[in-house]
């Protein structure tokens, strides 16, 4: 049997003034626009469908020709709605749910994962927020975490939205405030409990430079260089490591180094690296992952490793791919600037010899360079000089031979007689950044450019470029179009604010309009916070009430990472429902975006009110808690059943001797007598 229908008077008056959905005269055409005129007696209709019904089928003033088969049950329940409450207008209502959130205990000065409360317009009309807070004793120690409910933005009737909280400790103890949602629906606002506990008890942070490391192309069984994982604790107190450990389907290639420890706790603010060395054993890609267990309040890390075994091969490159010295005066000192060389293949070599062919104004400035094996990504610079002799315009290569190949570089420039600027700048090699957490920004570095030279000089370009040349800024008092004076100077401010974890890599680039350019090469690392797991919980907390039941709670992945829940401890007359379509059976890993029940039952052993708990508890150290009550009923006392002592079912005589029995049966025999003298009556 279905539900009985809430009748919708909004509807109804639509239907009312625009007629039935397939189309149609509307009914205020013959009853006025206002029911409650009572013209043709509409009023009869007023919360009466039936009434409705029975005129269409009548034919009453026509209207089985107008409206017969064209209303619905539910169109005719919400029509009578409306003629019953003419005046009805649209109008929000605010529901705001769960009543409550609360939070596990964290400790001070650390994030919680964030809670989720749901506010659903239940009204007819538009639901619009004004405001969203925390207010409370407490407030400071809560936040809004995010959601898609915003204040000022309107909720469609039927629609919903979310509100995140986030609980950040800065006291010990129970905290408590409420969530605030001002709106325009009945009562003008609604609110949620929010209640989380401080521990005073520090804790560790654990942050990694990288969530993954690519080793490349690498010389089947040949080890390789040692790539470095930095390795950081955020905390309060020491980070102490209980295991790190290899694992995936190539994970014998890996081993592990570096100066991180199981018997060396890592202290507050303090770093130390993991390095991992790969040999492959056979030519295509490989994969493995290094996991580090700990005590860190943000659970445990897990690194990507990845690379491919190949033949030997020899391969560099060069920064830039052409050198432009642009004008520079006669007789005058020579210019110089840098060229990048880059091993770029997967063995060592050396560059057996570097020359410049052409014009002999273009030389590799005296000295030894590059001259030393050079490991795989590894660089070295060659440090270019030009004096011209001459007017005019002097071409040149440079060839930066090794084992398999050479790397080339066009350089150009021109000799006048004219005054010139000269473009210097502080910097001519690598401007590192170190390592700063995503999302943060590294200390400006300032580059100077200068002109000792004897005309003005023009900026024609100014940029950062390279795959990360986002991840770096660019300021200063030079700018494109700027000019330098002779003897003048302006800087440029580079920073470094990466965007993710790992090795980023840019350029500088300057080109003046005398047709100088200048490349400086960018570095930093990435280092980021491990994200603390992000388990949600509907309902966070729920009453049974009377009913000895099961409930469903809905356990979901709202992070970017996996977790995985290691036990589930009850407290109280409650416990886990086996249940062929929920959770597995723990321990289970929950992926990023997953969701699955848990199916608890309320079993009281006696009456009265019931309180406990249940207690998710993920590998490194996370906890979540559905708080649970219950109320058992008394048991009834024990009634004896019914028993049939009397001789015919209603007598209150007990012992059997009861005196309707001897009537009974005289008057059982005096009707058999008169049978018998009477057989055609019978």
């Amino acid at each position: 049997m279905g539900q009985a229908h809430a009748a919708d008077a909004l509807h109804g008056k639509s239907l009312y003034l625009n007629g039935p959905p397939g189309g149609g005269a509307a009914c205020a055409r013959c009853h006025t626009a206002s029911p409650a005129a009572n013209i043709n007696k509409v009023m009869s209709g007023a919360d009466n469908p039936a009434a409705i019904s029975a005129a269409i089928a009548a034919n009453k003033g026509g209207m089985g020709n107008i409206y017969g088969g064209k209303f619905s049950a539910v169109d005719l329940a919400d029509l009578a709605a409306f003629i019953g409450n003419p005046g009805v207008v649209a109008a929000p209502a605010a529901s705001l749910n769960p009543s409550s959130l609360a939070f596990s205990g964290t400790a001070l000065g650390q994030a919680s994962s964030a809670l989720s409360a749901t506010l659903a317009n239940t009204g007819s009309g538009a639901l619009t927020i004004d405001t969203i807070g925390v207010t409370g004793a407490a407030a400071a120690d809560f936040s809004i975490a995010g959601g898609t409910c915003a204040a000022g933005a309107a909720i469609a009737a039927g629609a919903n939205c979310t509100v995140l909280v986030g609980f950040k400790p800065k006291v010990a103890g129970a905290r408590n405030a409420s969530l605030a949602v001002a709106h325009n629906g009945t009562g003008g606002s609604s609110s949620v409990a929010l209640s989380g506990t401080g521990n005073a008890t520090p804790q560790a942070t654990i942050g990694v430079s990288a969530a993954s490391v690519n080793f490349g192309a690498l010389v089947t069984n040949v080890v390789s260089a040692p790539q470095s994982v930095t390795v950081n604790n955020s905390g309060q107190t020491a980070l102490t490591f209980s295991a790190m450990t290899l694992a995936g389907a190539n994970s014998a290639i890996f081993t592990l180094g570096g100066d991180c420890a199981l018997d060396k706790p890592l202290a507050s603010g303090a770093t130390c690296a993991v390095t991992v060395r790969a040999q492959p054993t056979a030519s295509g890609a490989f994969a493995g992952n290094l996991t580090l267990l700990s005590n860190a309040a943000n659970g445990t890390v897990t690194i990507g490793l990845s690379g491919s075994g190949a033949s030997a091969q020899a391969a560099a490159t060069a920064t830039p791919g052409a050198l432009a010295f642009g004008s520079q005066a006669i007789g005058a000192a020579g210019a110089a600037q840098n060229v990048t060389l880059t091993n770029t293949g997967n063995v060592a070599f050396t560059f057996a010899s570097l020359a410049v062919n052409g014009s002999a104004a273009i030389k590799v400035a005296p000295g030894s360079h590059c001259g030393v094996a050079l490991a795989p990504g590894a660089t070295c610079s060659v440090p270019l000089l030009f004096a011209p002799t001459a007017e005019g315009a002097a071409a040149a290569t440079l060839v930066a031979s090794y084992n398999g190949g050479t790397v080339q570089v066009a350089v150009s420039g021109t000799g006048t007689a004219a005054a010139v600027a000269k473009p210097t700048l502080s910097d001519t090699g690598t401007i590192g950044f170190g390592e700063i957490q995503v999302g943060k920004s590294a200390a400006p570095h300032t580059t100077v450019l200068s002109n000792p030279g004897t005309a003005a000089l023009k900026i024609a370009t100014l940029a950062l470029d390279g795959a990360n040349g986002a991840d770096f800024i660019l300021g200063g008092s030079c700018a494109v179009n700027g000019t330098v004076s002779p003897a003048g100077s302006c800087t440029i401010e580079t920073s470094f604010k990466p965007g993710a974890p790992g090795a980023r890599n840019a350029s500088l680039l300057l080109l003046t309009d005398g047709g100088t350019q200048f490349s400086l090469p960018l570095t930093g690392t990435g280092t980021a916070i491990a994200a603390a797991p992000a388990l949600t919980l509907a309902p966070q907390s729920f009453d049974f009430g009377t009913s000895a039941a099961s409930k469903r709670f809905t356990l979901s992945n709202a992070g970017s990472a996996v977790i995985n829940l290691s036990s589930a401890n009850f407290s109280g007359p409650f416990a886990r429902v086996a249940d062929a379509s929920a959770c597995p059976a723990l321990p289970f890993a929950l992926q990023p975006g997953a969701s699955c029940d848990m199916v608890i039952g309320y079993t009281p052993a006696a009456a009265g009110a019931s309180n406990g708990s249940v207690v998710l508890q993920a590998d490194g150290g996370s906890s979540w808690t559905i708080a649970l009550a219950g109320q058992a009923a008394a048991t009834p006392a024990n009634t004896p059943p019914a028993q049939n002592r009397g001789g015919g079912g209603c007598s209150s005589v007990r012992d059997g001797s009861d005196p309707m029995l001897a009537l009974l049966a005289l008057m059982a025999a005096a009707v058999l007598f008169w049978r018998r003298r009477n057989p055609a009556q019978s």
